[in-house]
């Protein structure tokens, strides 16, 4: 290989800084969902670091400096890619880490600079922004059908409102069972709700954020707020925690000003709605329910006490809580688009999550992330170890009086 350009230059300062506080202690080995399944050292967050550090030392440091760039070596950079691209960035490293280093951003950056050198993506990955383009969602699936046929004949979307609710992509594509409760559960509170139109509600963007393909990301951002801040939106409420981090991380930065209305995860919403008398739930459940903190809800937007506020307004339920929870939780498998490339992993990380929740002695599994509903159901199918998955306004759109 030829001279490289220098490494480190296009991430943030508090990334380089990062990179530099790295003591390789080995807490996150402990937490790692991938170290947790694939047992492979190399993969780890210290070695990716050390990793990197490398090649910066080899392209832009004082050795660099002194004795010229060296080349680097071909395999040594595909196995840092393969090795950033395996991680589901769920950020329990960084939430263990000893030094505050806040791996749910790094592990992006590190990626989206992989790709600004033709070294990344990897797999099917590649072909995500091309599929956006085309349909407005990375499932390569019709935009028309965005919305069938899980939307509920019975539910009235306003054309113009303060709230309006966006679904997402993968509840729509892969997850209609959570969608349907979303809206569902948005009916019975009584407040009118706006959408945008199937063909106008594309992609939040975050799956080409996080595997560093940055190219669409102004355009599809500025689609959505446009979209919304036409018809009048002061709320938008939305229940997949990707989207939800995108849309108040980094939607302004590529918006570039402030968003004209604020951002609401689903259960925020419901947890105000049953604080205020807008919504009850009378029908009881009798049942002992566990529920997964989604990597994204969690340690990505602090969404932690509501939807537990919400559960606990459900008579008669009981609810038990994982090992690791709330903003220590485990992740199930599905996140950082690894599940794409990744399958493997993804299957034994959300069989884990199966077995701690008939261990802790559940009667049904609540989650409240699409990627969570689809891949933990997909690592279920085969296995024979069963529990009943719920989405969490699946279970209490199931429980309401409708109006």
């Amino acid at each position: 290989m030829g001279e490289m350009k220098p490494f480190g230059r296009t991430l943030p300062r508090k990334d380089l800084c990062s990179l530099d506080a790295c003591t390789r202690c080995g807490e996150c080995l402990k937490v790692c969902p991938v170290q947790e399944v694939a047992r492979r050292r190399e993969i780890s967050p210290p070695e990716k670091i050390k990793r990197y550090r490398e090649f910066i030392r080899n392209t832009e440091g004082l050795k660099a400096w002194v004795l010229g760039a060296h080349a680097l070596d071909r395999e040594a950079l595909e196995d840092f890619v393969r090795a950033i691209f395996e991680c589901t960035t769920c950020g329990a490293c960084g939430q263990t880490c000893t030094v505050g280093i806040d791996t749910q951003r790094l592990w992006p950056g590190l990626r989206k600079e992989m790709v600004e050198r033709g070294l990344g993506p990897i797999g099917a990955l590649a072909g995500m922004p091309e599929i956006v383009a085309r349909t407005g969602n990375p499932y390569d699936l019709p935009a028309g059908v965005r919305f069938t046929p899980w939307f509920p004949s019975h539910v009235a979307v306003a054309e113009r409102a303060e709230v309006a609710y966006y679904a997402g992509c993968t509840g729509c594509y892969e997850a209609q069972p959570m969608v349907r409760g979303d809206v569902k559960v948005l009916s019975a509170i009584g407040e009118p709700f706006t959408m945008l139109p199937a063909g106008q509600e594309v992609c939040c963007g975050f799956p080409l954020f996080i595997t560093g393909q940055h190219g669409m990301l102004k355009d599809l951002v500025r689609t959505l707020v446009d979209g919304y801040a036409a018809k009048g939106v002061h709320t938008l409420v939305c229940s997949c925690p990707c989207c939800v981090n995108m849309m108040g991380k980094d939607w302004p930065l590529y918006y570039g000003k402030v968003l004209p209305f604020r951002i609401r995860h689903i259960t925020q919403y419901v947890a105000d709605a049953l604080r205020s008398g807008k919504l009850s739930i009378r029908k009881s459940l009798k049942e002992r329910i566990i529920y997964h903190d989604p990597c994204y809800l969690s340690r990505g937007v602090g969404v932690i006490r509501e939807p537990r506020e919400v559960l606990r307004a459900i008579p008669g339920v009981t609810i038990l809580e994982f090992d690791r929870n709330r903003e220590n939780s485990r992740c199930c498998g599905a996140g950082g688009a690894a599940r794409k490339v990744f399958h493997e992993n993804a299957v034994a990380m959300g069989r884990l999550t199966i077995n701690e929740a008939l261990t802790k002695g559940a009667d049904r599994l609540i989650l409240s992330c699409p990627a969570c509903h689809s891949k933990v159901h997909e690592a279920m199918a085969e296995y024979d170890r069963k529990i009943r998955i719920t989405d969490i306004m699946e279970l209490i759109g199931s429980l309401i009086e409708e109006p």
